[in-house]
């Protein structure tokens, strides 16, 4: 018997311009203890699915026909009331945007206690021990410590990891998980996997698992179902869809997927329109806005940008005294410097600093030791905001969370054309509008997207806008944290051989944070290590991959996901390292 079925499901937005169609005519089913992933490119209407089940489709979504049965019993036309009592109790969500799901003004404590004691009956003191113990399951650092904070205490990674205890905490027959790995480095990813597939196996929890991830599907998934543009393309077991499938966007899309064992000049990046499979030329810059003579001033013959015993704490608690004040070191004395035209990575588990050193480069933090030059300028010495404007026009980031990063209230036009007129790039409302449409275009989005709010858009789509936006100077240093991480892999491949073409182009210097090891060796000429705040082993990336001497960096790739799809073979691309 089945624990979940979807039938003939089609979710409806009416607009202005018409009735957009997000979900139509799919069908799916999960048995108890069974793994469902569902993939697909960002808009091919994953989430929709997962919101339509869970009884949150977003106003004036609604479910235009099918339905939706739990244990054969139809949810989907139930009052709200009665959806509220189905929804954490008996199907948990884990949610694709951690801290827009998470609420700024409760510490994570009294959210899981609250949930807890509503749907169990506990009573505080039990609810509290409960509240902890998932903490540490999914791999919180001093979960008795941490309870007490704050969302916006914690990494992203960490945000994550509590969404997913707030979605167990009930312990739910039904789990609907949206890129519940996508902000988790390999070793806590690996951690949250094994959890997961163990709630199935001891519980019989049935889950659909929302993901780019192909890693992830292949690790955790017992079926596959492949959705593009609101339908269900193909379905069947893992093995078959990985291995051999058969419709061709399922190829495309695997095809696109990147691999830990070869570093490819370019990433085998395939679209597939109205049934063709196609390969889009690299991107030509030189004759582009992007790729106009910029003057940066005098060039030193040391790097571009340089790091020196770089450190910061925050305060854990404010106790009245300073001797019962508790600090975290997130960065202590890293140091690493990096060229002009090279690509930096950092890599490590969430909570490691590698996100605190690039808002210590870019001033979102001040550093409570060491310096950052950048071109022989110590920026930690100039005080004064007018006479950082000029290194914040070449020094550009994209930031991880690409919700909290945008403003709900500007129109995507609006949003990337600020940084052109605040450094007056460009003379006249036509010319900014103009360059503004073609970098939307650049990143995948189309030039209609510039009329559009942010919350009109997916997670992945609002990640492109970000991306758009901190192109949007023409920026000589860019800082990537997890530019892609909320990016399938077909959009992913456009978006990273994007960046390559600007480096190319443009002689552009990167620091490239991600926890994806095998988009680091596709990407970073050296790579960095990171723990606990320290940077434990820097080498040439083909050094770290091939013959890494921390013990840490051994781990690290041991644990990273093989995934074992198709091979590029058969693709018009230029390996540039070995295979491993």
């Amino acid at each position: 018997m089945s624990l979940l079925d979807v039938k003939d499901l089609r979710v409806e937005f009416p607009a202005r311009r018409g009735l957009f169609v997000a979900v139509d005519g799919v069908t799916l089913t999960v048995r108890p203890g069974e793994i469902l992933g569902v993939v697909g490119e960002s808009g091919a209407g994953k989430s929709t699915i997962g919101n339509a089940v869970i009884g949150l489709l977003e106003p004036p979504g609604r479910i235009g026909a099918g339905e939706i049965r739990l244990e054969g019993r139809r949810i989907d036309d139930l009052d709200e009331a009665a959806k509220r009592r189905i929804r954490g109790r008996r199907i948990g969500m884990i949610f694709q945007d951690p801290l827009t799901s998470l609420d700024p003004l409760q510490t994570i404590e009294s959210q899981l206690v609250e949930t807890i004691r509503l749907h169990l009956g506990l009573d505080g003191a039990a609810a509290r021990a409960r509240a902890v113990d998932l903490l540490r399951q999914v791999g919180i650092p001093d979960p008795e410590l941490r309870v007490k904070q704050y969302p916006h205490q914690f990494s992203g990674g960490m945000r994550q990891r509590v969404v997913i205890a707030l979605a167990l905490c009930a312990e739910p027959e039904v789990v609907v998980a949206d890129e519940p790995t996508t902000a988790l480095d390999v070793s806590i990813q690996a951690q949250i996997l094994d959890l997961l597939k163990a709630l199935c196996r001891d519980r019989k929890v049935g889950m659909i698992v929302i993901t780019h991830d192909m890693g992830v599907i292949a690790e955790i998934t017992d079926r596959v179902a492949v959705m593009y543009r609101g339908r269900v393309v193909e379905e069947g077991p893992t093995a078959k869809i990985l291995g051999d499938p058969d419709h061709a966007y399922t190829r495309a899309l695997i095809g696109a997927v990147p691999r830990p064992d070869v570093r490819l000049h370019r990433f085998p990046y395939v679209d597939y329109i109205e049934g063709i499979a196609t390969k889009p030329p690299a991107i030509d810059l030189r004759g582009h806005w992007l790729g106009k003579a910029r003057d940066f001033g005098a060039k030193t013959d040391g790097p571009l940008l340089a790091v020196e015993g770089l450190g910061i704490r925050f305060p854990m608690n404010n106790a009245w005294l300073e001797r019962n004040r508790r600090y975290l070191d997130a960065v202590k004395d890293v140091s690493f410097a990096i060229a002009e035209g090279e690509t930096f990575g950092l890599v490590g588990e969430s909570g490691s600093g590698k996100s605190t050193v690039a808002r210590l480069i870019t001033g979102l933090y001040r550093p409570t030791a060491g310096r950052v030059s950048f071109n022989g300028t110590d920026l930690t010495a100039i005080t004064r905001d007018r006479d950082l404007n000029p290194f914040r026009r070449q020094i550009q980031m994209i930031f991880q969370d690409p919700f909290s990063s945008l403003n709900p209230r500007m129109r995507v036009l609006d949003i990337v054309a600020e940084p052109i007129r605040f450094h007056r790039l460009a003379s006249g409302r036509d010319e900014v509008e103009r360059i503004v449409r073609d970098l939307l275009d650049h990143v995948g989005l189309g030039a209609k997207a510039a009329e559009k709010f942010p919350h009109e858009f997916s997670g992945g789509q609002r990640q492109r806008i970000c991306i758009a936006r901190a192109l949007a100077t023409r920026p000589r240093f860019l800082v990537c944290d997890e530019p892609t991480s909320a990016l399938d892999v077909s959009i992913q491949a456009q978006i990273l051989n994007l960046l390559k073409d600007l480096q190319e182009e443009l002689r552009l210097t990167m620091l490239f944070i991600s926890h994806d090891l095998p988009v680091i060796r596709q990407m970073c000429d050296r790579v960095g290590v990171m723990r606990h705040g320290r940077l434990l082993e820097v080498a040439a990336t083909e050094d770290l991959f091939e013959r890494p001497q921390h013990p840490y960096t051994q781990e690290l790739l041991r644990l990273m996901p093989h995934f074992e799809g198709l091979s590029h073979d058969n693709l018009d691309v230029e390996a540039v390292g070995g295979a491993g």
